[in-house]
């Protein structure tokens, strides 16, 4: 039976030495294949796994529901594990230098996993800083999970904490101004509690958050791990303890992520480095040429780099949203195409007005997640979409510039 955790049978040779990214994402979880005799890796869609010892099946359930670890041998129903997914599960983990991964059927169901588990020990309250996702925001601040949360900045994080603060969240960059905190000194702040930071923007082609301290990384694998905007999932990347609550919670709800899926986003990890590298190259320029730009304000571009720009215009940003043809305007991001949209129309339209202009989401910003598209067509797009050049605003003092979005 394949499995990502269970070979064929056993390899004697010594386990390989670290690999460099790009090997990782190309090789992570498919080790065994080869000695199977396969090449792709196979989709595993049995809802249930036959066995004819359920003494030994007990057993394997009663350990679960003490430690949430995952089964040694064949699989037993599909949601307590399924091997197409644990290779995907494998290879974030791997590429995110973490003990392991558990995946689910969205960015939202893995969010909603961890506020879960803490909220099990009695540890509701959130420290989170401002700007997160837009629903990643309305489920804390909603309390839709019992969950309480204190809003600060990452100088703040210290002084927030509570005795029953069992989470802090952060976002880096930041969806969607791109603003960056210190993993490493945010994760110092946290003490003994666990910081999530939501990796979806960077990827861990551009940053590892584990080894800055982060205990939790979260990704809408949606995005960039997937990368072709065809499958829906989330993954948290963590330590195996934490790895055991999360698959308990995600047994119990049901939150699992479809096998398909799990091989669409194994495939996409492949490309990963290559992807992100390349469009973060056409997202620097694009920065460049909108910075330059007299109809645009202000232009956001984080320092570690990646393929989001945030930019804010002085005109209609409606009306660009409505002139694009190349560029899709739609929600979402980390597709192989050009997306735009408006967030306080769509992706944080979910969060208080006040709470997000404070966030720095203001009416005139849009966010676009750049692609594989010839850099040239794309600013072909984006001029005529951004409508005539006005004169007064050529000499508008600080109507321009490129502002690495720090937080």
């Amino acid at each position: 039976m394949d499995s990502a955790r269970t070979p064929a049978y056993d390899d004697p040779r010594p386990a390989p030495a670290p690999r460099a990214l790009a090997t990782e994402a190309v090789h992570a979880g498919r080790e065994d294949l080869a000695r199977q005799g396969l090449h792709a890796p196979p989709i595993d869609l049995s809802t249930t796994y036959p066995s004819y010892d359920s003494r030994a099946e007990a057993a394997r359930i009663d350990a679960f529901a003490a430690d949430g670890a995952e089964f040694e041998g064949p699989p037993v129903y599909g949601r307590l594990g399924n091997p197409t997914v644990s290779r995907f599960e494998t290879a974030l983990a791997r590429l995110e230098g973490t003990e392991a991964a558990v995946a689910f059927a969205s960015g939202m169901a893995a969010l909603s996993a961890v506020l879960l588990t803490r909220s099990a020990l009695g540890l509701r309250h959130v420290v989170a800083v401002r700007p997160l996702y837009g629903c990643s925001d309305h489920l804390l601040t909603a309390g839709l999970l019992g969950s309480e949360v204190t809003w600060t900045d990452p100088a703040g994080i210290a002084d927030a904490l509570r005795p029953d603060t069992g989470l802090v969240m952060v976002e880096s960059p930041a969806n969607p101004t791109l603003a960056e905190v210190d993993l490493r000194a945010v994760a110092h702040a946290c003490g003994s509690v666990p910081l999530l930071a939501d990796n979806t923007f960077a990827t861990p082609a551009l940053q590892r958050p584990a080894g800055q301290g982060a205990r939790l990384v979260l990704h809408s694998a949606t995005k960039y791990l997937g990368g072709h905007g065809d499958v829906m999932a989330g993954v948290v990347a963590c330590d195996e303890e934490l790895a055991g609550r999360l698959r308990q919670v995600r047994f119990a709800t049901g939150g699992v992520l479809h096998p398909l899926a799990g091989y669409l986003l194994l495939r996409g990890l492949s490309t990963l480095p290559v992807r992100v590298r390349a469009a973060s190259a056409t997202a620097a320029e694009l920065a460049a040429r909108l910075a330059a730009d007299p109809r645009i304000a202000r232009v956001h571009y984080p320092r570690i780099g990646g393929a989001m720009v945030a930019f804010e215009v002085h005109g209609d940003p409606h009306e660009v949203i409505g002139r694009v043809r190349l560029i899709t305007p739609a929600v979402s991001l980390g597709s192989v195409d050009t997306l735009i949209q408006h967030p306080a129309s769509i992706s944080h339209r979910i969060v208080d007005a006040e709470d997000r202009r404070g966030a720095g989401v203001s009416d005139r910003l849009l966010r676009m997640s750049v692609g594989l598209e010839d850099v040239d067509d794309l600013w072909a797009d984006l001029d005529a979409a951004l409508g005539d050049r006005q004169p007064q605003d050529r000499e508008r003092p600080g109507a321009r510039g490129l502002h690495p979005a720090v937080g």
